[in-house]
């Protein structure tokens, strides 16, 4: 069947060989059903982005590298795909690499097949540890420009980090909450998907150091490691109330807010106020459903913008000028979502 793409662009969009999509666009034996599914897909992600964009002026593919549950990745793919083909004078288009959860060593192999491969920038979400910076410190000395999202990395590796100011948010949910809490006494469960995510931990951070200031006699309970996975986070949330009969409130850093309101449910305790992040349409439905009392959110496709004035930036299409503002902190509560 005749292709509308060359071989080499549908190489280019799902990181293989010219060679390997050759064999499988000519369904030849030797290759494998998830080779001719990556192609596949590949094809079908083209179509898309061409069918979106005038693919006039520069063209520059950009790859998204994220671990999270996919109810925040979705919300963030929906975004960008939404935002970009907007963008001029230049087009942008996108290869998503988006898992629930990847081993410290498959993240690593990942970012440095897509260098090998060739891409103009890297939108990053993954944990900051020691070997993942040591593999984007080679990368950036490759020049393939990384912009970090929502967590960060050390700021000589990066070109620029997108999201809201995270110790800034943890310290507005810690506000909130204290405003909100009766004076009973009782304790707050945070729960962080792993610290190992620099954003995750700022937020942590800066939720503790407004209590410190502000309300040092309020004992808080911190659960992480559970990746924002329901499963995980359900057994660490559930330990957590046996251990602790006074938590009646959670700051949920991490996600997995269906979890953490099973394990409640599970050890019949009422949950006072539960304060999430982002508004995914998990936590569409859990605030309207009252289940929330408010979550903290900023704008998806405000950052997908932001994310292609950054690389406009670097490869000097707009001005230098230009200002990049940071993002805002939005306040969601149940009737905000009517």
């Amino acid at each position: 069947m005749p292709q509308k793409f060359t071989i080499k662009e549908i190489a280019f969009q799902a990181g293989l060989s010219p060679a390997t999509v050759d064999r499988a666009l000519h369904s030849r034996a030797s290759v494998r059903q998830v080779t001719k599914d990556r192609v596949e897909a590949a094809i079908a992600e083209l179509d898309r982005q061409y069918a979106a964009a005038r693919l006039d002026g520069r063209k520059f593919t950009i790859d998204v590298v994220i671990q999270s549950p996919k109810r925040f990745s979705s919300a963030v793919r929906q975004a960008f795909e939404a935002e970009l083909p907007l963008v001029r004078p230049a087009s942008f288009r996108m290869r998503f690499h988006l898992e629930e959860s990847m081993e410290e060593r498959e993240i690593i192999a990942k970012l440095y097949s897509i260098a090998r491969r060739g891409s103009h920038g890297i939108v990053l979400k993954v944990p900051a540890t020691v070997a993942i910076e040591t593999c984007l410190r080679e990368i950036g000395a490759r020049g393939v420009p990384i912009v970090t999202y929502v967590t960060d990395v050390a700021a000589d590796l990066r070109l620029a980090y997108v999201g809201m100011e995270n110790r800034k948010a943890g310290a507005t949910a810690a506000h909130l909450l204290n405003k909100m809490k009766s004076p009973k006494r009782s304790k707050i469960l945070l729960t962080l998907s792993s610290q190992t995510f620099q954003g995750e931990e700022q937020r942590r951070v800066g939720f503790l150091e407004y209590f410190a200031r502000r309300n040092p006699t309020q004992d808080i309970v911190s659960v992480s490691e559970g990746l924002g996975v329901n499963r995980t986070t359900k057994t660490l949330v559930l330990a957590a109330l046996e251990a602790h009969p006074e938590i009646d409130s959670v700051y949920s850093i991490g996600g997995g807010n269906r979890a953490i309101l099973d394990a409640f449910a599970e050890a019949r305790r009422p949950i006072d106020i539960f304060a999430a992040h982002d508004l995914d349409r998990t936590n569409k439905q859990l605030l309207q459903d009252g289940k929330l009392s408010f979550v903290l959110h900023h704008n998806f496709r405000q950052d997908a913008r932001r994310v292609s004035l950054l690389f406009l930036k670097h490869y000097r299409l707009v001005p230098d000028t230009i200002e990049i503002e940071e993002a805002d902190i939005g306040i969601a509560v149940p009737l905000s979502v009517q």
